[in-house]
């Protein structure tokens, strides 16, 4: 998945040693916009040579391209958004914005009739009218 916008906080730098040797990761939050109010993203740099290569810096516009997983750890599940690729985006070029597609809509589809109404629209069956009541 891929996400379009502003850092607008870097986390402490983490690091530790594990069986496989040292280890850094840090966090990031990026605010995008999505329908009518911001939204916010927080996404896992791991590696030493990707938090150089990214350089990641509070107010750049990025695009992000990321994975999304989850893990069980003593019967509690955690979600962890790790990025594979930050760059940076030119805020002044015309390029469209890129957006996550929303997970909701592998589940359940989406009424494009009128999508400013509340309920999908109503099919009448033979023989009943749109304003007949049951009781």
């Amino acid at each position: 998945m891929e996400l379009q916008g502003k850092v607008i906080a870097a986390l402490p730098e983490r690091s530790g040693v594990s069986a496989r040797g040292e280890w850094k990761s840090q966090e990031f939050v990026i605010e995008y916009q999505e329908g009518q109010y911001p939204r916010h993203l927080v996404f896992t740099v791991f590696g030493a040579d990707r938090l150089q290569r990214f350089n990641i810096q509070i107010g750049q516009t990025v695009l992000v391209a990321f994975d999304i997983d989850a893990h069980e750890w003593n019967g509690r599940w955690f979600t962890d958004v790790r990025a594979f690729d930050v760059r940076l985006v030119d805020p002044n070029a015309a390029a469209p914005v890129a957006q996550a597609a929303p997970i909701l809509n592998n589940i359940a589809p989406a009424v494009e009739a009128n999508p400013a109404a509340p309920f999908p629209p109503q099919q009448e069956s033979a023989g009943e009218s749109a304003d007949d009541l049951p009781f």
